[in-house]
């Protein structure tokens, strides 16, 4: 399989998700927003 810009943009908007959800105060309304990003990029790509 060939790693694109497009996985990589991928990666790097899932560890940018994931790093908001442990360092910022958030809301719970944007916590579980955040979450469902998270759990639709991760089925997409196939990371998690």
């Amino acid at each position: 399989m060939e790693y694109t810009c497009v996985d990589y943009r991928a990666e790097m908007i899932l560890l940018g998700l994931k790093r908001r959800l442990h360092l910022e105060e958030l809301s719970e309304e944007e916590r579980e927003e955040i979450i469902l990003q998270v759990e639709k990029l991760e089925a997409k790509t196939g990371l998690d």
